[in-house]
C-alpha cells in the first residue's frame, strides 16, 4: 500500500460503527486515496508482491504451528457489484495452495434440511488458509427478508446465531473481514447492460437480476439492518464504495494487508541441522 496516496486507512475509514448509515455512503467515493485510477491500478500491483509474501509467510507458519491463525474474506453485495474481480485481481496475487474459495449459491435439497450454518461452518478456513466466501451466510438474511423466505421471529434469531458463530471463530484464531462492496443502482444497471450488450459477457448475464433491482430499497434496508445487528468489535463490517472497480480492489486489498501485517506471520524455525545439511549435500 502506498502510504503517499492513502491520506488515511481504510481500516478505519470504512469500519461501520454507531450511527452508520448506509444511505450516506456515495458509491462514486473513493475515500482516503489521494489518488486516480492510474495510480490505483499502479499501487495495486505495487502491494500485491507485499500481499503474497505475507500469505505465504501465513501458511508456512501453519505447517509446524497447527493452532496458526487464518482470515476469512467475506464479499457480500449486489450483483455485478466486483465480487469477481476482487477473488481475480486481489486474491489471485497470491498462491492458490494457500486459498479456499467458495461461492455460496441457492442451498440444495440436502442444505436446507440442516440449520442455514451447517454449510457455512464446512468451509472455514484452515489453519495458514485466506479464506473466500462469495456470498455467505449473510445471504440468510438479506433475501431471506427481502423476499420473505423466512418469518421474522426467524430472521431475528438468524442475527444472533451469525454474531455467536463469528465469535467462536474468532476465539479459534479466524480473522474475519466481512466487506460489502456498494455500488449505485444507476452503476449497477450500466453494468447489466454492458453485459447485454458484449457476447462474451452474456453468461455472467441472470435475467433475475432484472427482478432483483426492483426490489432496490428493500435490499438497502436489509442491508443497514445486518450492520446494526452483526458489526461487533471482534467482525465489524466494512462498506466499501465500488462504482470505480480499481479503488475497491484496492481497499479490499489495503483491509487484507492490515489484518496480515497484525498476524504477522513468521517463517517456520528448521527443525533439522542446516549447516550439517548444506554439507550432506555439498558432498552428493
Amino acid at each position: 500500500m502506498n502510504d503517499a496516496h492513502w491520506t488515511d486507512s481504510p481500516a478505519t475509514l470504512l469500519r461501520v460503527g454507531p450511527g452508520f448509515r448506509l444511505a450516506d455512503v456515495d458509491p462514486a467515493a473513493t475515500p482516503g486515496y489521494g489518488g486516480g485510477k492510474k495510480a490505483g491500478q499502479a499501487d495495486l500491483s505495487a502491494a500485491a508482491e507485499e500481499f503474497d509474501q505475507l500469505q505465504e509467510r501465513l501458511y508456512a507458519q501453519s505447517r509446524t504451528q497447527p493452532d496458526s491463525p487464518s482470515v476469512l474474506l467475506v464479499l457480500q453485495a449486489m450483483d455485478s457489484a466486483g465480487k469477481g474481480g476482487i477473488v481475480r485481481h486481489v486474491i489471485g496475487a497470491t498462491d492458490p495452495q494457500g486459498v479456499h474459495l467458495k461461492a455460496f449459491k441457492k442451498p440444495t435439497a440436502e442444505e436446507l434440511t440442516h440449520d442455514f450454518l451447517w454449510r457455512i461452518e464446512k468451509e472455514v478456513p484452515g489453519a495458514g488458509y485466506i479464506g473466500v466466501f462469495d456470498r455467505s451466510h449473510y445471504e440468510d438474511v438479506l433475501i431471506g427478508r427481502v423476499r420473505q423466505l423466512a418469518p421474522a421471529d426467524e430472521i431475528e434469531r438468524r442475527y444472533g446465531a451469525i454474531v455467536d458463530f463469528e465469535q467462536r471463530l474468532t476465539e479459534r484464531g479466524v480473522h474475519i473481514v466481512k466487506v460489502m462492496l456498494h455500488i449505485s443502482d444507476d452503476e449497477q444497471k450500466a453494468r447489466l447492460s454492458e453485459r447485454l450488450d458484449r457476447p462474451d459477457k452474456h453468461w455472467k448475464y441472470n435475467p433475475g437480476d432484472v427482478d432483483e433491482r426492483e426490489l432496490w430499497p428493500a435490499y438497502m434496508g436489509a442491508y443497514q439492518a445486518l450492520f446494526e445487528r452483526t458489526s461487533t468489535d471482534q467482525a465489524p463490517w466494512f462498506v466499501v464504495p465500488a462504482n470505480h472497480k480499481w479503488y475497491a480492489r484496492l481497499a479490499v486489498q489495503a483491509l487484507l494487508l492490515d489484518v496480515l501485517k497484525r498476524i504477522d506471520p513468521q517463517w517456520p524455525v528448521a527443525d533439522f541441522d542446516v549447516e550439517a545439511e548444506k554439507a550432506r549435500l555439498a558432498a552428493t
